[in-house]
């Protein structure tokens, strides 16, 4: 479980304190609980949102235990460091969108005609309550020649979960390479 520590103030310098320190700033919110501003240790963040086998992971700020979902990061435009995340609570029931990762699986059929795997999302937006949504969506890209696509539109998802991105739009495809 990762561990954290409540921020008290939250200012500027506070956070650069922090960094300096080797922490990462969090905010923590979730639909009628209140913000928590907290940092983490940097290495344990990113060691534990690596290894995360589901897409909400536990952790502990202060006192309180909590399962967690990543909604947003922003990292340092030089150095591509984390220097922020947002997270929110998984909160059972609690309808709202989540960003789901991509895994593929197998080798396209256009690797063999001088074709090129390009994969434009690597998660898709899906609206639902957390006990509904999918840990990753596998995708089958074997039967994929040159010119193949799947859409949104093919994507099959459980019931009670629902695609937030247009059904037109390309997760993977095979093109012919130049």
């Amino acid at each position: 479980m990762l561990e954290g520590i409540v921020r008290e103030s939250t200012g500027k310098r506070n956070a650069k304190r922090l960094r300096r320190d080797g922490y990462l700033i969090a905010n923590i919110y979730g639909k009628g609980l209140e913000n928590i501003h907290a940092a983490f240790k940097k290495g344990d963040f990113i060691r534990t949102v690596r290894h995360k086998e589901k897409l909400a992971f536990p952790i502990k700020v202060g006192e309180k235990q909590m399962d967690v979902v990543v909604q947003e990061y922003q990292k340092d435009p030089v150095t591509y460091d984390l220097i922020h995340v947002d997270l929110m609570v998984a909160q059972p029931g609690v309808v709202t969108y989540y960003m789901v990762p991509i895994k593929l699986v197998g080798t396209p059929i256009g690797l063999k005609n001088k074709g090129v795997l390009v994969t434009s999302k690597r998660r898709i937006k899906v609206k639902g309550a957390i006990e509904n949504i999918p840990d990753s969506i596998t995708l089958d890209v074997s039967n994929l020649d040159v010119g193949d696509t799947i859409l949104i539109r093919d994507i099959e998802l459980p019931e009670g979960v629902e695609h937030m991105t247009p059904p037109h739009v390309a997760v993977v495809g095979v093109v012919k390479a130049k």
